[in-house]
This record gives structure tokens, C-alpha cells and sequence, in this order.
């Protein structure tokens, strides 16, 4: 059974090298440093060490993961036949990917000595307390994190002058360009401690400041956008006591028809091309989502995180080909799992059942057409669109018969069934039926624009009176929609 002792080497000055530290680095015979690109290393060599170094590796990959991979194979490797001592700057297990690996893959016993993190070194020269909250975030990666504005930040591993660019870009989203920033090098170590205060955007304009050696801490402040917490902040205020009295009146059902309205003018944005109007109708309905939530956790029953939670969870439920070992071949075969799994999730046992499940709250056409996809997905279903053209003649002319005897249940029943049909061949040709019904009425609305337009040119307005005009300019109208 082998044996691997890893040492905390300490920020970098002498007086952050441990006791423990000092006598196992300068009297073990197998000592591996992970990188002597370190203060203290001259220091421990004239007391004795002997080490070999993994420097070399830097230069023979391409990626930080590969380096570190390769030296936690060389180090377990190493110990099958002798005991190791493998030694990284500050403390073992504070952004040390390599000793992670070590960790993760050996078999024998494993020892830990201590050793001051450069986190130790930065608070200290700052005359920081980290119990306020400080995040540390490793700036190589910080491109896929969310940060908070108002808490205060520590980017780690900030090597060079284009890492300094990258952190700016993305510290930009979240500060002013004045907001001012403290570049740390060196923390803790006597004649090479730099610390300097600038503007975010002059982060990188000194090259000379960047090294492995480098950090930078952002102080919490005033953020340039808005963020999630702040919306939810609002919405607990206006339902204070002291708050909105019309904010505070409202429930989740009289707020129901205030959502749907507002999806609709998120669809009309769309429809309409108009990013500015899609910001903000996508902002009245994430109010809405916020004013539900705020209502529900004043009563105890759910909050904002459980919303949140929940959509996650679904989302990676139905993904099992991206976050399981799923294959999909095609976006068909994904729709298919997809509705598969919300049966399950749903206990929908028969396809009625699934049919019923299609939210009552849809527009009609809509929710029709949703319906017959689960009869059509069981093989009850028209051949074709042209077969299905046949039934359209069949149920007008049962209309019609319904209207000549003036029964106006007898017409709701035959109108509905027309309509149905209308959906289903929309269906069977791909075609959105509501989206068509939309636009036709847009169309409509536009073709009389023309006929009012043209009769106020005249001093006229649209009257009952002035049928065969309107008639008139309504074919006129639809000459001039084609031009």
C-alpha cells in the first residue's frame, strides 16, 4: 500500500510556510512540486530540498485540464513504488484541480498538510473580512457564471493580460465601467506585493500586473441592470401593509386573466417583429410569474425558488438525451419521448385521459388541433388533407340545413363541428389553424382600414348608409393588399 503526502506551500512568503510544512519539504527524498514558479522555493532550497518539477508540462498541452490530469497520473504512478511528496502553492484543497484529481483516483492512503491559501494572504492585505460574503470565482472560467452585483467578488488565476480583458467584458455586464476594481499580486509577499486600485476600465491596461500570482477583487455595488431578486423585492413591498392597495387586493384568480393577456401581447411582438415590445411584454408576464409566487409564499404554500425548481427539474426530466444516455436521431423522435414522459409524469392511462389533459384554458382551435394529434398519434386519423377537404363540404351543408330550420342550438352544434373539421385538415397540411384565423382577421382589419380612409378623403364616415361604397372600396382593397 503506497502512500502520498500533498503540502501546502503557502501563498508565497516565508512567514506563510507552516512548521509542518518546512520540515516534511526539506527532509522527504521524493519531493514533486506541481510548479517551482514560486516565491518560497529558493527559501526551502537553501534549507535543504530537493524536488523535481512539473513545469514542463505546460508547454506539452493545450488545456490546464490536461496538465493536471497528467500530473495526477505521474504522482499515483510514482507512489506504487515509493512514498511521494507532491507540493502545491497556497493550501491543498483551495483552487487545486491536480490535487482534486489525486484525491478522486488514488487507492493507497493519502495525507494533507496544511498550508495557507492565497485567499489568507489577499484578505489580510486588504483588511478584508470574508464573512461579509465574498464569491471567488475563478476567472478562466467566469464566461458561464451569474453573478451578483451587490455582493463582492474575488477572480482567481487572472495569468495575463487577455484573461484581464476577458474578466473586464464580462465584469461589464454587471458594473459601470467607473466602478473600481483592486488588483492583487503577489498577496503576502514581502518586495513583490502589488496592490492597486483603478477603474473597471482600465483593468487591463497594464500588462505588467498579470501573472500566476494575480488576482483581482470587485467590491459589491450598484449594478448597471436590475436582477430577478430585486423584481421579487418590489412585489413583496407593494403587498406590504404599507404598499400598492391594489397590489395588495389581488389573488391568483383575479390575476388569471392578466396572464393570459399578457402571453398574447408576448405572441404579438413576435408576430410583429418588435424586440423592444417583446422585452417588455416577456417583462409583464415574468411580473405576473413574481405576483403569483409572492402571493403563494405569504400563504406558505410555495415561493419563487420552488417555480424555479420545479421548471429545472422537468426540463432535465425530459431531456433525457441530453442529460441521460438517450439517442434521438431527429427533433420527431424528441417530441415523441417528450410526450411520452409528460404522460407518465401526468398518470395519463388512456389517450381520453391524455386528451384531457390538454389545457381547457387554450384557444379553441388551438386546443383542437392538440387533440386530434393524440387520436391521429394512436392511428384515428384522416389519410390525408385532400380526404379530409370531403367532410368540410359535408358539415357546411349541415349547417346550412340547420340555419334553414332556425334552430339555434341545432346551428351552435353544426358550426362547432365545421369549425373542428377546419382544424383537423389545418393539421394534416402542418398549418397552425389559430395563427390563420389571426392573421386573416389582421388581413380584415386592414382591408376596412382602407375603406374608412377613403371615405374620410371624401368627408365621409362608414355608415350602414354607404354599404355598396364600402362594398366597393372593399374590392378595391384587396387589390391595393397585393401591391
Amino acid at each position: 500500500m503506497y502512500c502520498i503526502t500533498i503540502v501546502g506551500m503557502g501563498p508565497g512568503g516565508e512567514a506563510y510556510l507552516t512548521i509542518d510544512a518546512f520540515n516534511k519539504l526539506t527532509k522527504a527524498k521524493n519531493v514533486f512540486l506541481r510548479t517551482d514558479q514560486h516565491p518560497v522555493v529558493d527559501y526551502l532550497v537553501k534549507n535543504g530540498m530537493q524536488y523535481a518539477s512539473f513545469d514542463e508540462l505546460y508547454n506539452q498541452f493545450e488545456t490546464f485540464e490536461e496538465v493536471y490530469e497528467a500530473i495526477a497520473e505521474a504522482i499515483i504512478g510514482k507512489a506504487e513504488t515509493s512514498e511521494v511528496l507532491y507540493a502545491v502553492p497556497g493550501n491543498p484543497f483551495v483552487a487545486e484541480k491536480s490535487v482534486a484529481m489525486i484525491m478522486a483516483q488514488a487507492k493507497g492512503e493519502v495525507k494533507i498538510i496544511h498550508g495557507a491559501s492565497f485567499i489568507d494572504a489577499i484578505v489580510t492585505s486588504l483588511h478584508y473580512d470574508p464573512v461579509k460574503g465574498m464569491t471567488i470565482l475563478d476567472a478562466l472560467t467566469v464566461e458561464s457564471e451569474v453573478l451578483k452585483a451587490q455582493k463582492d467578488h474575488l477572480f482567481i488565476q487572472v495569468y495575463d493580460q487577455m484573461t484581464a480583458s476577458m474578466l473586464k467584458l464580462k465584469l461589464m455586464e454587471y458594473w459601470d465601467e467607473a466602478h473600481e476594481v483592486i488588483v492583487i499580486q503577489g498577496a503576502g509577499i514581502p518586495d513583490l506585493e502589488i496592490i492597486r486600485k483603478m477603474p473597471l476600465y482600465a483593468l487591463d491596461h497594464q500588462s505588467e500586473l498579470f501573472n500566476h500570482l494575480t488576482s483581482v477583487f470587485v467590491p459589491g455595488g450598484e449594478a448597471i441592470k436590475h436582477e430577478l431578486h430585486e423584481l421579487e423585492e418590489i412585489m413583496v413591498r407593494l403587498r406590504a401593509e404599507n404598499g400598492c392597495p391594489w397590489d395588495r387586493e389581488q389573488t391568483h384568480e383575479s390575476l388569471g386573466p392578466s396572464l393570459i393577456e399578457e402571453a398574447y401581447e408576448v405572441k404579438e411582438a413576435i408576430d410583429d417583429r418588435d424586440d423592444n415590445a417583446l422585452v417588455d411584454e416577456l417583462g409583464d408576464v415574468l411580473l405576473q410569474v413574481v405576483f403569483h409566487a409572492t402571493i403563494a409564499s405569504e400563504d406558505g404554500y410555495f415561493e419563487m425558488s420552488d417555480i424555479i425548481n420545479a421548471i429545472c427539474e422537468k426540463m432535465i426530466r425530459r431531456h433525457p438525451h441530453v442529460f441521460s444516455d438517450v439517442v434521438v436521431n431527429s427533433s420527431e423522435e424528441v417530441l415523441v419521448n417528450w410526450q411520452a414522459i409528460k404522460n407518465i409524469e401526468k398518470s395519463n392511462k388512456t389517450i381520453v385521459e391524455s386528451m384531457n389533459s390538454v389545457s381547457k384554458s387554450l384557444p379553441a382551435l388551438l386546443r383542437a388541433q392538440k387533440i386530434q394529434k393524440r387520436a391521429s398519434d394512436v392511428g384515428f386519423d384522416w389519410k390525408s388533407a385532400k380526404e379530409a377537404l370531403s367532410k368540410i363540404d359535408e358539415e357546411l351543408l349541415e349547417v346550412k340545413e340547420a340555419i334553414e330550420k332556425g334552430n339555434s342550438e341545432s346551428i351552435k352544434e353544426e358550426m362547432g363541428d365545421l369549425l373542428l373539421i377546419i382544424a383537423n385538415v389545418a393539421r394534416l397540411m402542418d398549418i397552425d389553424a389559430e395563427q390563420c384565423l389571426v392573421d386573416a382577421t389582421k388581413k380584415f382589419v386592414k382591408r376596412f382600414n382602407y375603406i374608412e380612409e377613403e371615405l374620410l378623403k371624401n368627408g365621409m364616415r362608414p355608415s350602414s348608409l354607404l354599404l355598396e361604397r364600402m362594398e366597393a372600396l372593399w374590392v378595391q382593397s384587396k387589390k391595393w393588399d397585393k401591391i
